[in-house]
């Protein structure tokens, strides 16, 4: 599973934290299904609420829960988050979770120097977005 921490900003209210999660082909069809059972819907527009929820420890994302509960999707290792996204999760107690599908992430994406590094990832990810692909929603922060 694969993870981007992202602090967006927003024209007429405070900045937002927004996680973009991509997982392996073959768990790729049970997260999306999770995620639309969840109220996720495809990343135009407006994010809606869902019945998701992102909990937190000790400055890590440790999991994501979807369907009210239900279906648990735990990151191991616990994912780091900076202290600016946590900052800007917190104020909404909620974050906007991203679902891309497989292969959005380039794969050479380590060996790239920082800049080429956004502009690879944002450049596939407005295509996999442009061709309904991608999925989003507000999760709720859990904290403890």
């Amino acid at each position: 599973m694969h993870w981007a921490f992202v602090v967006r900003e927003s024209a007429t209210e405070v900045p937002f934290a927004e996680a973009i999660a991509e997982v392996d082909p073959s768990l790729h069809t049970q997260l999306r299904d999770d995620a639309r059972d969840s109220g996720f819907t495809r990343a135009a527009g407006e994010p809606p609420p869902a019945s998701a929820a992102l909990h937190v420890h000790a400055g890590h994302l440790l999991k994501l829960v979807l369907v009210g509960g239900l279906q648990v999707w735990e990151l191991d290792p616990p994912a780091p988050l900076s202290p600016g996204w946590l900052a800007a999760a917190r104020v909404r107690d909620s974050a906007v979770v991203v679902i891309v599908p497989p292969g959005t992430w380039p794969p050479d994406l380590p060996d790239m120097a920082p800049a080429a590094r956004v502009e690879a990832f944002t450049d596939r990810l407005e295509k996999a977005r442009e061709a309904g692909h991608v999925l989003h929603a507000t999760a709720r922060l859990l904290s403890g």
